[in-house]
């Protein structure tokens, strides 16, 4: 599926795995040039080599740094300006998610999870925003399910979801009409989690097809699957291409139907 990015530069953190490698992946069959980040430097090297072996050199680049260190983001934003001039679309993408309750949930737990799921929206946004004012670009959020339908085991992150899906509303409006800001809200969606999950699974004569159906039928998954990474990806692609010219601080939920509120 093309997405019309011919002559577009985008930006995706966490790009070397799951979500974020699906949509670099769909970014770049879209015509973009393609900057990605991770924390991990020997899988991001490995993961940028085999992209530009298939893309071309010249369409990816990729800096090792965690989006909770400003000073490296702005450094990633500089060095991003240098390599391809300018920043069309900037796709967040950092974080899982924490599972505890509100018992087992310390002080040093919530810190970290508000820091890291809030942060890793504010820093990107702000060290791109001077090349996305000036493209005219938009930002999409990768958020969870979470921040509308929180889980009792998942207290922290829950409530952390809700907070940015909060700060992302208040950027779709401050930052209008120069910066598109919009989310998409994941449910499950097929991951290395879940595939460690099924590599340990108790009944090892059941197969992959059996075992994420009955994991589909447990969470009430009206399609009665988990999502594909690309099939999130394609709903990111959309929100920050220009087809989605006059949505702004809407959310996109990519959950099989999961989903119970209205």
């Amino acid at each position: 599926m093309h997405f019309g990015y011919d002559g577009k530069v985008a930006v995706v953190t966490g790009g070397s795995s799951g979500i974020g490698l699906a949509t670099v992946r769909t970014l770049l069959e879209s015509g973009a040039r393609v900057a990605l980040c991770a924390r991990t430097p020997e899988r991001l090297n490995e993961v940028a080599a085999e992209l530009s072996r298939e893309h071309g050199k010249d369409r990816v680049f990729a800096g090792a740094l965690s989006v909770l260190d400003p000073e490296a983001v702005s450094a990633f934003a500089e060095n991003v300006q240098r390599r391809f001039g300018r920043c069309d679309l900037l796709v967040n993408n950092a974080g899982q998610g924490r599972v505890s309750t509100f018992a087992t949930t310390s002080d040093d737990d919530w810190r970290a999870e508000y820091e890291l799921k809030l942060f890793s929206q504010i820093h990107p946004v702000r060290a791109f925003l001077p090349m996305l004012r000036e493209s005219k670009g938009a930002v999409v959020a990768v958020n969870s399910l979470l921040a509308y339908q929180p889980e009792r085991h998942m207290v922290c992150t829950s409530s952390a979801r809700a907070g940015v899906q909060n700060l992302l509303k208040s950027l779709s409006v401050e930052l209008a009409p120069d910066v598109r800001v919009n989310s998409v809200l994941i449910g499950l969606v097929d991951s290395s989690q879940w595939s460690r999950r099924f590599a340990a699974r108790e009944d090892q004569s059941r197969s992959r097809e059996e075992w994420y159906g009955a994991l589909a039928d447990k969470k009430g998954i009206p399609l009665r699957r988990l999502g594909e990474p690309a099939e999130a990806a394609a709903a990111i692609a959309f929100l920050g291409s220009p087809a989605a010219s006059y949505i702004t601080g809407a959310q996109l939920e990519v959950s099989g139907g999961l989903s119970r509120h209205i």
